[in-house]
């Protein structure tokens, strides 16, 4: 299960619908070990594309010196979906690449009816998919 603060939560929200109708991407990062999303931190896709997504690669490692120098653990990746449901790609789960992080899509498109976006997180190790619940708090 993701536990996520409400004001998280709501700023990756907001980064999607920004960067609409291009993909939103980014990163929460947290204590090493710990698997608490604390700092949020919105990238820029290099892609600049509304079906694909790619960090910069140099601002990627300049990220992970930063979160290493933080004690720091990648504890979500997130991504939105611009005109598909918030389920990862065959693309999303070949890059995906971190098997301890929680993989946050976001669609900013009505695919369900429900709205104009949907929030959901993943599991991805070594190809497999699984979807996980979502708790959305005030504070940790």
């Amino acid at each position: 299960m993701l536990t996520i603060t409400q004001a998280l939560y709501d700023q990756i929200v907001a980064h999607a619908r920004e960067d609409h109708p291009d993909e939103a991407c980014g990163v929460v990062a947290g204590p090493v070990g710990e698997g608490r999303p604390e700092r949020f931190i919105p990238m820029l896709n290099a892609a600049r594309s509304p079906t694909f997504y790619e960090f910069d690669s140099g601002d990627l490692l300049k990220l992970y010196r930063e979160m290493d120098d933080r004690d720091e653990d990648p504890v979500i990746i997130y991504h939105s979906h611009t005109a598909t449901e918030a389920y990862p790609s065959r693309t999303d789960i070949s890059y995906a690449n971190e098997p301890g992080a929680h993989y946050v899509l976001v669609s900013t498109a009505d695919t369900d009816g429900l709205g104009d976006f949907q929030f959901r997180s993943f599991r991805i190790v070594e190809g497999e998919v699984t979807e996980e619940e979502v708790r959305v708090v005030e504070t940790y």
